[in-house]
């Protein structure tokens, strides 16, 4: 059955006409004042219904009980559930995010935000869906044809490549980070660790090895998408509560890796967990989340460490302008932007000329 509805929470009417008259002409629109109504309505409908908008505060059941309700059948894994709030609390807004929501709606309503947040969302949740769908078949097809194996795993390994790209094109957007950002940390990653692997052979690092670093690193950042977008896209100064919160995403994003993406190859993952929650780590042990310190930080999250750094400065970002690439190298070995091994400032220096082309090469635009 095509999923052609959208499921509205609200108790509000005037609120809830106004969501109707923006998606009435492109969807078939069920109506709920409550919590429970809206169950009744989400059970009755449920393989009809594209995105659900769910508000906070109703009466009989709010919307974290209907959450909390659907949780033990995982319901907003399987349809995209978008909050609607007049508050703006980022522990709430965590919250839902924890509860498996994909965004938030603020209150009084802005109809373009409101239609492209919707948008998005239906098309990100189709896209997954369809990912998930792929990689399921593939699964399968392992089990019952152990004669071409080998053909079978090349084939999951480019499901891989498809679904890591997918993700971190969903972080760009979600983020505003630059719009070649990933492609840069990848191809730094690889520009880096070939330097790192000629100096220092003791790291056992190989062509195979970076390559599966380089496509681990993409997902270095997945654990923004969890950060709320007040903070995310703040143009200022964070508070440090704020910082403390997007701090978090190393943590967030090692959990995501960890139980939310199904990534076939053992040791992209084993690459990607590390880097998402080590990659804004020090070499001093003044890093976070977990303190370490010198080669307690595997070879992987240095290299993206660094390279994550260097893009970040000559890259303009919401809160800074962009540094020209020789500035920027100059603060990295001066130690503007944290301590770095010895042994990675020396491989960085020796592939600086190689950099500045890959930045020339994969700039943004404007």
């Amino acid at each position: 059955m095509k999923r052609d509805t959208i499921l509205i929470f609200e108790d509000n009417p005037i609120d809830r006409a106004i969501l109707v008259e923006l998606f009435q002409s492109e969807y078939k629109i069920l109506e709920a004042s409550n919590g429970k109504e809206g169950l009744a309505l989400l059970n009755s409908h449920f393989s009809s219904i594209a995105i659900v908008l769910l508000d906070n505060l109703m009466p009989v059941m709010g919307g974290f009980a209907v959450l909390e309700h659907l949780k033990e059948k995982n319901i907003p894994n399987k349809i995209p559930f978008i909050m609607i709030t007049g508050e703006d609390s980022p522990e709430m807004e965590r919250k839902g995010y924890e509860y498996g929501i994909i965004s938030y709606l603020k209150k009084p309503y802005q109809a373009e935000v409101v239609k492209q947040v919707v948008y998005n969302a239906v098309g990100w949740f189709q896209y997954k869906t369809q990912l998930e769908m792929m990689v399921k078949k593939q699964n399968i097809n392992i089990q019952k044809q152990n004669s071409v194996l080998r053909q079978q795993a090349k084939k999951l390994n480019q499901v891989n490549e498809i679904l890591i790209d997918s993700l971190s094109n969903i972080v760009e957007f979600r983020n505003m980070e630059p719009k070649q950002h990933i492609k840069r940390i990848r191809e730094y990653s690889l520009c880096l660790g070939n330097s790192v692997m000629r100096l220092y052979p003791e790291y056992e690092l190989t062509d195979e090895k970076l390559i599966q670093i380089g496509w681990a690193s993409a997902l270095h950042d997945i654990g923004k998408i969890v950060i709320p977008d007040s903070i995310i896209l703040k143009p200022g100064k964070l508070t440090p509560d704020e910082f403390e919160l997007i701090k978090s995403h190393t943590t967030k994003g090692a959990e995501i890796i960890q139980h939310r993406i199904q990534l076939n190859d053992r040791v992209i993952y084993e690459y990607a967990y590390d880097i998402a929650r080590h990659h804004h780590e020090k070499y001093d042990g003044k890093g976070y989340p977990d303190g370490l310190k010198g080669d307690e930080i595997s070879i992987a999250a240095q290299i993206v460490s660094l390279v994550d750094v260097y893009d970040a400065l000559t890259s303009k970002r919401v809160y800074k302008v962009s540094y020209e690439s020789d500035k920027a190298y100059q603060m990295i070995i001066n130690g503007h932007s944290g301590m770095f091994s010895p042994k990675l400032l020396k491989a960085f220096t020796e592939v600086k000329a190689e950099l500045e082309h890959l930045l020339a090469m994969y700039r943004d635009e404007g």
